[in-house]
């Protein structure tokens, strides 16, 4: 594993994985906002460990391999802790479950292709979809700081879950946007 900084912030968002499921349960409103406030560390940490790599130079195959992986094991898993703390209602379970199928096959995807020596590093719908499951958790999260739900904050858990679906649907999307461009790496040799 080469050691530099941005690789040593990819894999702080496992422990932040952690810390976040934690504090989801927790009683009270503090403990909703650490969990807030350490998903928005993870997720900008998402942003400045590429931006560090790309900066300075640091790039290295485990790198890209490590970023995809850990980005994943941080939503899913946040994911997952989002129902049973009923962040997310019971059928977000359908939602939920493309999100990790998708995840689980890519990252197959991945390893089959690192087994044949090629790095497939994270394309742009994967960003895309990335950068809309942050925003609608982080939604999400915010959200349930406040206990006492007004007008305002009902618009905005409306927001987050229906943000949340369009993450689901540019999941699979970008999943079988994987499939065609990577397909060939499924036929044996």
């Amino acid at each position: 594993m080469p050691v530099n900084v941005p690789n040593i912030i990819t894999l702080t968002r496992i422990p932040a994985l952690f810390l976040i499921v934690g504090c989801l349960y927790l009683p009270g409103q503090f403990a909703a906002f650490l969990a807030f406030l350490f998903f928005v560390l993870g997720s900008l940490s998402d942003w400045l460990d590429g931006f560090l790599a790309r900066r300075y130079n640091m790039m290295s195959n485990f790198g890209k391999l490590m970023d995809a992986l850990t980005d994943k094991v941080f939503v899913v898993g946040i994911c997952v802790a989002l129902l049973p703390t009923k962040v997310l209602p019971a059928w977000g379970i359908v939602l939920v479950l493309l999100i990790i199928t998708r995840e689980f096959f890519v990252t197959g995807l991945r390893l089959v292709a690192a087994s044949r020596g090629r790095v497939l590093a994270a394309e742009r719908m994967g960003k895309i979809k990335t950068a809309t499951q942050m925003v609608s958790i982080g939604i999400l999260l915010f959200v349930r700081i406040f206990e006492a739900p007004g007008s305002m904050l009902l618009s905005l858990g409306v927001l987050g879950l229906s943000l949340f679906v369009v993450a689901a649907i540019l999941t699979v999307y970008s999943g079988f946007g994987y499939l065609v461009k990577y397909g060939d790496f499924l036929k044996e040799d």
